[in-house]
């Protein structure tokens, strides 16, 4: 059975069913199996999901809900940098909705929080267990305290003064 796959790169999905192929018993190798996935496509789209479902004899439904319940996937595109906003009750009322507002209109980023370059991703959480340091904003897994919108530009600039640099 042929599964239209509209963006996802044929060697790469050749080379997933490969790796699947070695399996005897799919399903319990199913973690790895995502894993897998994840390294060379990035993420997890539902397209993808729905072709490893095919390839293991699996529901769809129980491979998205191994996605969306481990937190190690991804079921959107992700950047270099993944921008974490506090709006935990102690954050939010030091501005932290602002500060959100910043990342992304600074960033430019789409419906999924992807910037415009591909580089972060901004979303939000509810607590990182720093509240006396709100509003706090996570970088990877670097934390600034007292962050104010005036520190947005900085922050980014940071990071990708680390990308060229890393690059070099």
């Amino acid at each position: 059975m042929k599964l239209k796959t509209m963006s996802l790169d044929n060697a790469l999905l050749k080379s997933l069913k490969d790796y699947i192929d070695t399996f005897d018993n799919k399903e319990n190798n199913i973690i790895s199996i995502l894993h897998y996935a994840q390294d060379i496509f990035g993420y997890l789209p539902k397209e993808l999901q729905i072709y490893i479902a095919r390839l293991t004899n699996l529901p769809a439904s129980k491979i998205n809900g191994i996605v969306t319940f481990y937190s190690f996937f991804n079921e959107k595109k992700m950047g270099k940098f993944k921008v974490d906003v506090c709006l935990g009750t102690a954050c939010f009322v030091k501005g932290s909705e602002e500060i959100m507002k910043a990342f992304r209109d600074e960033l430019n980023v789409d419906g999924d929080g992807l910037s415009e370059d591909g580089l972060f991703n901004v979303n939000s959480i509810r607590c990182v267990g720093a509240c006396g340091i709100g509003p706090v904003v996570r970088v990877n897994d670097k934390i600034y305290g007292h962050v104010e919108v005036a520190d947005v530009k900085e922050i980014i600039a940071s990071h990708r003064k680390e990308l060229e640099e890393v690059s070099k």
